[in-house]
């Protein structure tokens, strides 16, 4: 029964779950660590892991670390150090052990869970930049004010003293 072609599928779908919904690949592709073609190689990915674990019997928890941190090394330039590396070692490792007993209603229910988790996952953006223009003024301020040579007339006036708000923070403005 564990060796259909439609339950091989499920956990092939499996290892799509746990590896998309991992932050670290996430992060490699989003970022473009693997280069162009970096969403290829995660889902390339997901079909390299899933034959390993047909191709090997009785994997350790290690040997699967191994395998998959060699992966983010080879295809996207990232050493996996901040420790999630056994969780989804571990997570396959479960999946596996669900289909090759053929627990394929467990196995669906896992796969569901982690699918939902994937669309709860939020985006990182970075902060807006500022602008090159004002970016400038601010370095031209800054090296007037260092300047050690008196100057006689001032192209901006000095700026407002910070203004303490309720919460006891101090809000610092941009001049205009």
């Amino acid at each position: 029964m564990a060796a259909s072609a439609a339950s091989r599928e499920l956990f092939t779908e499996g290892v799509r779950a746990v590896l998309h919904t991992w932050p670290v690949l996430q992060i490699s592709v989003d970022n473009g660590f693997g280069g162009v073609y970096g969403q290829q190689k995660a889902d390339w990915m997901v079909d390299v892991v899933q034959q390993y674990f047909h191709d090997n019997a009785d994997l350790q928890q290690c040997e699967v670390e191994d395998f998959i941190a060699e992966l983010m090394d080879q295809e996207f330039d990232t050493v996996v150090d901040d420790g999630s590396l056994p969780q989804v070692s571990f997570s396959l490792l479960q999946l596996f052990s669900q289909w090759k007993q053929g627990a394929l209603q467990q196995l669906q229910h896992t796969i569901n869970t982690l699918t939902q988790k994937k669309s709860q996952r939020s985006k990182v953006t970075a902060p807006p930049k500022e602008s090159d223009e004002e970016s400038d003024e601010d370095e031209t301020q800054v090296m007037e004010c260092d300047s050690s040579t008196p100057s006689v007339s001032r192209t901006h006036p000095p700026p407002p003293p910070p203004q303490d708000e309720e919460d006891g923070w101090t809000v610092v403005r941009k001049k205009k």
